[in-house]
């Protein structure tokens, strides 16, 4: 599955120009923690999220440091975070370098880059327009879409994931098993953390030596 498959296309946009006010009510009507900034173009310049409008003085929570932190903290980190803490508008506040990927995009990648970078949705683009947001919460979607499926399947795909399981145990170079391994009509997903591409590829072999297999979509991703 790709990042076409599970995005959500009609995704809430703000310009530079955006109140800081407006995109907050944004967040709160249409419960999301994130949103991409767009220029007169459309073009993705930027996001602005929960973490970016953490430390506003208008609710208490204006960063303060220590006299002492404060003197040998940079004049232009101070400047910068003093510039959005107070700013009125989107530009001046939201996060610039942003990471987003593309339609095409495995899941599998998308899950790791959640992981790494520590955030909850990426933008998706196309020629540097914004077509669409996954979020954690589309990720979890799509496990459990496969999970019904695994639950209407045949008998084959149950003894297809039964007996790879039983391959599995027998494997001290991993851990992975049950909630690693899905199977619908004849196409194992594997999901999950891999210590190394060996063992992703080790799994992808043990998968596709099991009779009955299809295909194996590789949904895995590595540290």
């Amino acid at each position: 599955m790709r990042a076409r498959d599970v995005m959500v296309r009609d995704v809430v946009t703000v310009t530079p120009d955006t109140d800081i006010e407006e995109a907050v009510k944004l967040l709160v009507a249409h419960d999301i923690s994130a949103l991409p900034v767009v220029d007169g173009h459309a073009n993705l310049v930027g996001i602005i999220s929960e973490a970016d409008l953490i430390h506003r003085p208008e609710i208490g929570a204006e960063r303060r440091r220590p006299w002492w932190l404060e003197a040998v903290t940079p004049a232009a980190t101070l400047a910068d975070e003093f510039s959005k803490a107070h700013g009125k508008k989107v530009g001046e506040m939201m996060t610039r370098d942003v990471v987003s990927t593309t339609e095409d995009t495995p899941l599998s990648e998308i899950a790791a880059l959640l992981e790494h970078k520590r955030i909850k949705r990426v933008p998706i683009t196309r020629d540097g327009k914004v077509v669409g947001v996954v979020s954690r919460a589309n990720l979890i979607q799509a496990l459990a879409s496969l999970v019904g499926d695994l639950e209407e399947s045949p008998t084959t795909d149950r003894k297809i994931r039964d007996d790879l399981l039983n391959k599995l145990k027998q494997q001290s170079w991993t851990d992975f098993g049950a909630r690693n391994v899905i199977v619908s009509r004849g196409v194992v997903h594997l999901w999950g953390l891999v210590s190394s591409d060996s063992e992703r590829k080790a799994l992808i072999a043990l998968a596709e030596s099991v009779p009955g297999v299809t295909r194996v979509a590789d949904e895995m991703f590595g540290y």
